[in-house]
């Protein structure tokens, strides 16, 4: 199968977003800048004479987009051609993006029939077995990931999405919210800064507005920012606090497992009142990866770098002397989760190039297998010292 790599978006995140450089003021509001200007005049230079106009989608449905434009809001399918065009569902419209949309106000009703190019995109593999990308949101300035100060704090899951998130183009951001539920903060915070590799950490309660104003350097005019994170976790609560009124239904976690229940069922663009642009989406019962492997060496350079320095070039970590992985998880520096979490995404990653070459999936099978083996009972003596 053909995709689209983040390389073809040519991603930048520092761009000017002064309105006075731009000549299309009245899209300011949704997220318009010298970006998209630059590239909508590249690669639809003559969109006016075709009588087309830029418009970000604020919501997508079964066939069916909801737009922000010069107007106002409208709804829009895409146009028979540009389906019939776009090779994969990575190609077509998903919340955050700008796209070329053809008015007909006598019928209050458009068609897409383009997309420009993304600035940043986060994208899973799809639930399920597909082979597929899944875009979840795209054009963001930050990527707010939302986890819950509560029985629930998972860091192995939060590994899962600081590696898509390192390699979505946007800054990433850990939001610890429910943080009156904690019952040591200071630990709590002091175990996800060990995976966190340089990503920024807030702590807050959303629920009883706490601690808020630590997400004022990302939630600010003209800036785009996503919240991901499973169900549970606030999400909705956070939006509906920033919103300053009720923009999303929440509902409790169950009591008990401290487990999510899906409130939102769709992602959703909203404009908060100071000017900043918030994407909301599901809770995501699965992380896949998607290619992300820029992401996995940015989430897991200590790791890389500790395996760089093993006694061979060709260790394969598992009984080898000088092995400095080895000697690091028996002294108990390198915590064992978080190189099984390395591992997993190393195969994981291994297995969608595999995929991409059935000739390499075939001499790699036995391989892994052993290793896997091998690992497994390496894991196990050490859990039993």
């Amino acid at each position: 199968m053909e995709t689209q790599t983040l390389s073809t978006f040519s991603i930048h995140t520092e761009v000017s977003t002064t309105p006075a450089s731009l000549s299309y003021d009245p899209l300011i509001p949704w997220g318009w800048h010298a970006f998209f200007e630059a590239s909508l005049a590249s690669e639809f230079p003559n969109w006016r004479e075709q009588g087309y106009q830029p418009a970000r989608v604020l919501a997508a449905f079964q066939g069916l987009y909801r737009l922000g434009f010069a107007q106002g809001e409208c709804l829009a399918e895409l146009s028979g051609q540009f389906r019939h065009q776009s090779l994969n569902s990575e190609n077509l419209p998903a919340v955050g993006d700008w796209v070329l949309l053809q008015w007909q106000p006598q019928m209050q009703h458009g068609r897409i029939q383009g997309l420009l190019p993304r600035r940043s995109v986060f994208v899973r593999r799809e639930a399920g077995g597909k082979l597929q990308a899944q875009v979840i949101a795209a054009n963001l300035d930050t990527l707010l990931i939302v986890s819950a100060l509560n029985s629930d704090l998972n860091l192995r899951r939060l590994e899962r999405y600081l590696t898509l998130a390192w390699d979505c183009g946007a800054r990433p951001v850990i939001v610890l919210n429910k943080a009156d539920l904690a019952e040591n903060l200071e630990a709590d915070l002091e175990r996800v800064t060990e995976i966190a590799q340089g990503c920024e950490i807030v702590a807050l309660s959303a629920l009883h507005q706490q601690g808020l104003e630590a997400l004022d350097p990302w939630v600010y005019a003209g800036q785009t920012v996503a919240l991901v994170g499973s169900s549970g976790v606030g999400k909705s609560t956070l939006l509906n606090v920033l919103a300053g009124e009720q923009r999303q239904t929440t509902q409790s976690a169950r009591e008990d497992d401290s487990k999510g229940r899906h409130t939102t069922t769709h992602r959703e663009l909203f404009v908060l009142p100071n000017g900043a642009l918030l994407i909301d989406t599901p809770g995501l019962r699965e992380i896949k990866l998607w290619h992300s492997q820029a992401g996995f060496e940015q989430n897991f350079a200590d790791l890389l770098e500790l395996t760089g320095l093993c006694r061979f070039r060709n260790c394969s970590h598992q009984q080898e002397s000088g092995c400095e992985v080895l000697d690091s998880l028996a002294s108990g520096d390198l915590d064992l989760g978080r190189w099984q979490s390395y591992l997993k995404q190393q195969k994981e990653e291994a297995w969608l190039e595999r995929r991409a070459d059935p000739e390499l999936q075939g001499r790699s099978k036995k391989r892994w297998k052993q290793i896997s083996k091998a690992n497994r009972q390496r894991y196990k003596m050490l859990e039993n010292s």
